[in-house]
């Protein structure tokens, strides 16, 4: 199971990524929403915006998100983990249920680009 450091260590990961990317992609980073990621094994939830391409990452809760953030993803350590070094298809998380992905249509097809 991925503690709670290696989530975080992902999150600044795909941060990164966000902020290399081009084109199509790098509109799509360039949102600035409010974003929230439960960590559902871990009972946590990582808080902050989504800015200037990066994902600025400002409060660690317990449990699930007290605010509705725009932008609301929801899943393991270790599917989080997997996601972001490539090894597991967000597509297929998606649409089994493994991965839960809750924001405005506008912005679902926004980010779509990015995942």
């Amino acid at each position: 199971m991925a503690t709670i450091e290696q989530c975080r260590a992902a999150l600044e990961k795909l941060s990164d990524n966000m902020l290399g990317a081009e084109g199509d992609v790098r509109a799509a980073a360039a949102l600035d929403r409010s974003v929230s990621c439960h960590i559902t094994d871990l009972d946590v939830t990582f808080a902050g915006r989504m800015t200037g391409g990066r994902i600025e990452v400002d409060r660690t809760l317990p449990g699930p998100p007290g605010e509705r953030a725009q932008i609301r993803l929801a899943l393991t350590g270790d599917d989080l983990v997997s996601l972001v070094d490539g090894e597991l298809n967000f597509a297929t998380a998606w649409g089994s249920g493994r991965v839960r992905l809750e924001a405005s249509l506008l912005d679902l097809f926004r980010l779509r680009k990015l995942l």
